[in-house]
């Protein structure tokens, strides 16, 4: 039976600053700092690790960092899979956290680098699911790259499902571009801004229902008012439970993590949408995007 995960894309160097008050020009700005594991895909990996599924993150670093990357990955139980670059740095991102809203300056280094023929034909034989993330689009690659190998794992039988990345990124690429190029996929984890870029609609279950004419299954995700999701035709809204937001750095990664748990043992998207919230409400509870063990 088929039983393991597998997740392609950033694997990052994050710099996280939260700020303890307003940030000012020209002077200092007492802040939190810290120097963090993080992209997306990666944090995907290691929550769905942390869930004690079996995972394997394909991932791009600079050749200095494949060890340390590698042992982040293992301590939350995901198994890596890091291609070495010589020449380019890990990807890097500076994330300034302030409250729920957050700006980043991001260097994507060697994760530009990676190739879809990293995810094997012996991957796709073990797995149950593909998850990715939209920016990959920009990889060297490019479209034929992420259209290979979203064609492979439905060959193969695996569900292929896909965090669209940001906003600014699906801006840039361009909405309708950027859907064709990941068409056949399963599954959709859009936030409201990005399902705004790609719809250009402003209300969620308008979103939704417009992202669900292209995907069996979108999950749109609304922060604290909760998640509209559309499976089957049926959309379905799903309230927030407050919480104390530390740092969203890695919310939505563990909520998809959550969710895609749960969704693979029952195919229930309210059961799954609960696994998901309670796992990111853990995430926004800690500085960083991948699980604390502390806690």
């Amino acid at each position: 039976m088929r039983e393991r995960i597998i997740v392609f894309g950033d694997v990052i160097d994050d710099v996280v600053v939260v700020p303890h008050g307003e940030i000012r020009d020209d002077t200092d700005t007492v802040s939190s700092i810290r120097l963090l594991p993080g992209g997306s895909a990666a944090n995907t990996a290691s929550w769905l690790g942390s869930l004690a599924r079996e995972v394997d993150f394909v991932g791009c670093v600079g050749t200095a960092d494949v060890e340390r990357h590698g042992l982040l990955l293992r301590a939350a139980s995901a198994t890596p899979h890091l291609s070495a670059h010589a020449e380019l740095p890990t990807g890097t991102i500076v994330v300034i956290a302030q409250g729920e809203r957050r700006t980043m300056l991001t260097e994507r280094g060697a994760n530009a680098v990676l190739d879809p023929a990293a995810v094997t034909e012996r991957m796709l034989a073990s797995a149950t699911l593909l998850h990715l993330t939209g920016h990959v689009l920009r990889n060297s690659a490019g479209v034929d790259g992420v259209r290979s190998l979203i064609d492979r794992a439905r060959q193969a039988g695996v569900t292929v499902s896909i965090d669209p990345g940001s906003a600014g990124f699906i801006h840039d690429y361009g909405p309708s571009r950027f859907l064709d190029a990941l068409e056949g996929a399963d599954l959709l984890f859009p936030s409201r801004d990005e399902g705004t870029v790609l719809t250009g609609l402003v209300e969620p279950r308008l979103i939704a229902a417009r992202l669900g004419e292209m995907f069996a299954t979108v999950i749109l995700t609304l922060g604290a008012d909760g998640v509209v999701a559309i499976h089957g035709g049926d959309v379905t809204v799903h309230p927030a439970t407050p919480v104390t937001t530390i740092d969203p750095t890695g919310a939505g990664d563990a909520f998809t993590a959550g969710f895609l748990d749960d969704w693979l043992r029952y195919h229930d998207v309210s059961s799954a949408v609960r696994n998901g919230a309670q796992l990111a409400a853990r995430a926004v509870r800690t500085m960083g995007g991948r699980p604390d063990f502390s806690l």
